[in-house]
C-alpha cells in the first residue's frame, strides 16, 4: 500500500566542497555535514564505555584463568549477531571455555528471567555474559550472583529507575553516560567490550593478533537489522562491515543469509542487510528457535551454512504467511475502530487470541506504518497459561517506552513488565487487564497532538540528473538507514505505461518534466493503483535505485508515497 502524504523539502544548504557528485554534495549538506563523512577504521571511537574496564578485567580473569563463560543473547537479529560476534571474539582472543544459551520466546520470555539463569547454571559457568538485554533482568542475575556466578550484563536498552546487582554493566544507555555513540545496538556495546578485552589482555601480556576488524559483517548486520540510529560512528561500523562482505571477507552464515536471498554479495548495501539477511535470522526466533541461526553464523563450513540459511528461509516463507493473515485482521480490527469513533483514534490496541506471539512486532508495525499512530498488538504467550505479550510501535514524536511507563505509574499492576526504545517496545499482562490496558493506553495517546502524515524531501532532480551515475554516487556515499535516511527526492512525471507484476507490484514507464529522459520505476505492493486514474502529471516521492539483472544494469526509481501538497 502507496501512502499519500504533503512533501517538505529539506532547506538549502551550501554544498560539500570535495565532493565528485554535486547531488551527493547537496544531499550530505542537506543532512548536516560540514565536511565528507570519515568511515575509515582509525576514526572509529575509542571504548570509552562507562563499565568497559571492569568488563573487560572480569572477562580478562576467565580467560587467563580457564574458567567458562555462558553467553546468553536474545531471540532477534540483533541477539543473534552479537551472540556469535561474543563467541567468535572470545575464543580467538583465547577463551578456551566458552558455551552459549539463547531464551525461548515461549518457555522463558524475553531476558535473562529466573528460569533461563537457573538453567544457565547447569553449564556451571564461572560468568554470565548477557547481550542484547539484562538490563532489566533483576531477578535472574539475582539468582546467579546468590549462587557465586559472576553477571556482565552488556546492553543498550533503556534503563528502569533500578540498575540490577550485575558484576558489571556496559550500556550506552545508562544515565550519565558520556559515550558519543549512545545509539548503539547490542552488537555493537559487544564489539567494543571485545576491543576493550583484547587491550586488557595486552596490558597483562597475554594477548594474541587477531584482529577483530574481522568480525565487522556480524556487527553491521545487527546493526542494520535493529533499526538503531546510523549515528556517524554506526555508519563507519556498518561501511566497514559492508566492505568486508563484498569483498566475501565475511563469515560463510552471513555470505549464505544473503545468498539464499538471491542477493549478489558484490553489491550488498545496508538495505540488504535489513530486509534480507535480518528477517531470515528474526524468523527463527519468532517461529522456531533463535539457536538455528546463531549456528549458522557460527558455522565455518560454507556448505552447512548455505544449509542452515535454507532453513532460515523456510522460516522466513513461513513467517511472510502468518504475517499477512495476521495483518488483514489486524486492519479489519483497526477498521472497526476507526468506524466506532468520530475522528481519527489516537492509537489503536489489537488482540486476537489465534495470532503467533512471534509475529505481532511485525503487524504493529505496518498498522503503525498505515495509520501513523501508536500501535500495540498483543497475543497470547503460547505457554497454556494466561499470559499476553505485546508489541508496541509507534510513528516519530511519540516515546513508546515512555508512554508504557507513564501508564504503569498511573495504573501500577496493569502491566506486568515492559520495556524497548522510543519507536519499539514490548510488554507482557495478564489476559483478565487486557481491557484496563487498552482503555489507558487509549486516554494517554488521546493526549498526544499528532502532525500532518508528511516526509522530507531532498528536492527535485533535473533531467540530466536522474542517471545511473548519479544512483551510484549516491549509493557509494552510504550507509544509509535509521536516522540517517536514504535520500528521497520528489518531481512530477508523466505516466507513460503501467502494469502489475509480482502480483501486487506497480511497475511504471515515467517521462521526466520537459520531455526528459524516459524511466523505470517501480511502487512496491501498490498494484492495485494500476487501473485507477492518476493525476497527469503525477506528482511522488522516490529513490534512485539500481536495478541489475542479466549482467545488465539500469536506472529504476523506487516509488515511495503519492504527494498531496508540497511545501
Amino acid at each position: 500500500m502507496i501512502r499519500r502524504v504533503q512533501v517538505k523539502r529539506r532547506k538549502p544548504a551550501v554544498p560539500l566542497d570535495g565532493c565528485d557528485s554535486p547531488v551527493v554534495a547537496r544531499v550530505l549538506a542537506g543532512r548536516g555535514c560540514n565536511t565528507l563523512p570519515d568511515y575509515s577504521l582509525s576514526s572509529m571511537l575509542p571504548p570509552d564505555l562507562s563499565g568497559v574496564e571492569s568488563a573487560a578485567g572480569l572477562l580478562a580473569d576467565c580467560i587467563m584463568g580457564g574458567r567458562r563463560i555462558a553467553v546468553v543473547g536474545d531471540f532477534d537479529a540483533d541477539g543473534a549477531t552479537g551472540t556469535a560476534l561474543a563467541v567468535r571474539g572470545l575464543k580467538a582472543l583465547g577463551a578456551g571455555d566458552v558455551v552459549w544459551r539463547m531464551p525461548d520466546r515461549v518457555r522463558h520470555g524475553y531476558g535473562l528471567g529466573e528460569k533461563l539463569a537457573g538453567e544457565c547454571l547447569a553449564d556451571q559457568p564461572a560468568l554470565v555474559v548477557t547481550v542484547d538485554h539484562g538490563i532489566s533482568s533483576h531477578a535472574g542475575i539475582e539468582l546467579l550472583r546468590t549462587a557465586g556466578v559472576e553477571v556482565l550484563v552488556t546492553d543498550h536498552h533503556l534503563p528502569g529507575p533500578e540498575l540490577p546487582r550485575a558484576s558489571a554493566i556496559v550500556n550506552p544507555s545508562l544515565p550519565g553516560e558520556t559515550f558519543p555513540s549512545r545509539h548503539l545496538a547490542g552488537v555493537g556495546v559487544m564489539f567494543y567490550t571485545l576491543i576493550a578485552l583484547r587491550a586488557e589482555l595486552r596490558r597483562r601480556g597475554s594477548a594474541n593478533n587477531f584482529r577483530l576488524d574481522g568480525l565487522l559483517d556480524l556487527v553491521a548486520l545487527g546493526t542494520v537489522a535493529d533499526l538503531v540510529r546510523l549515528d556517524e560512528n554506526n555508519r563507519r561500523l556498518v561501511h566497514q562491515g559492508l566492505k568486508r562482505i563484498r569483498a566475501r571477507r565475511c563469515q560463510p552464515g552471513v555470505a549464505a543469509l544473503l545468498e539464499i536471498g538471491g542477493r549478489n554479495l558484490a553489491h550488498v548495501g545496508a538495505a540488504d542487510l535489513g530486509f534480507i539477511a535480518g528477517p531470515r535470522l528474526n524468523a527463527a526466533g519468532r517461529l522456531d528457535d533463535i539457536s538455528v541461526g546463531i549456528r549458522c553464523l557460527l558455522e565455518d563450513d560454507p556448505a552447512r551454512a548455505m544449509e542452515l540459511a535454507r532453513e532460515l528461509d523456510r522460516l522466513n516463507r513461513e513467517r511472510k504467511d502468518i504475517q499477512a493473515e495476521m495483518t488483514e485482521q489486524a486492519r479489519t480490527i483497526a477498521d472497526e475502530m476507526l468506524a466506532a469513533v468520530s475522528g481519527e483514534p489516537g492509537g489503536y490496541c489489537l488482540h486476537d487470541a489465534t495470532w503467533h506471539p512471534g509475529v505481532v512486532g511485525l503487524v504493529a508495525s505496518r498498522i503503525c506504518e498505515q495509520q501513523r499512530r501508536p500501535v500495540v498488538a498483543l497475543a497470547p504467550a503460547g505457554d497454556g497459561g494466561a499470559e499476553w505479550k505485546g508489541s508496541c510501535r509507534s510513528p516519530e514524536g511519540v516515546h513508546m517506552r515512555d508512554l508504557l511507563a507513564a501508564i504503569d505509574a498511573e495504573h501500577p499492576g496493569v502491566i506486568d513488565r515492559f520495556g524497548g526504545h522510543a519507536r519499539a517496545a514490548g510488554l507482557s499482562l495478564e489476559e483478565n487487564r487486557i481491557d484496563d490496558f487498552r482503555a489507558a493506553f487509549e486516554r494517554h495517546v488521546g493526549k498526544l497532538e499528532f502532525p500532518a502524515d508528511s516526509v522530507l524531501s531532498d528536492g527535485e532532480l533535473s533531467g540530466p540528473e536522474l542517471d545511473l551515475v548519479t544512483a551510484e554516487a549516491l549509493d557509494a556515499a552510504g550507509p544509509w538507514g535509521q536516522g540517517w535516511e536514504e535520500p528521497l527526492f520528489d518531481g512530477r512525471f508523466r505516466v507513460l505505461e503501467r502494469r502489475v507484476v509480482g502480483e501486487a507490484h506497480l511497475k511504471l514507464t515515467l517521462e521526466a518534466p520537459g520531455g526528459g529522459p524516459v524511466i523505470d520505476a517501480i511502487a512496491f505492493r501498490a498494484g492495485e493503483l494500476c487501473h485507477r486514474e492518476l493525476p497527469d502529471p503525477l506528482h511522488v516521492t522516490y529513490r534512485l535505485g539500481i536495478n541489475r539483472w542479466r549482467g545488465n544494469t539500469s536506472l529504476q526509481l523506487i516509488i515511495q508515497h503519492l504527494v498531496e501538497q508540497a511545501a
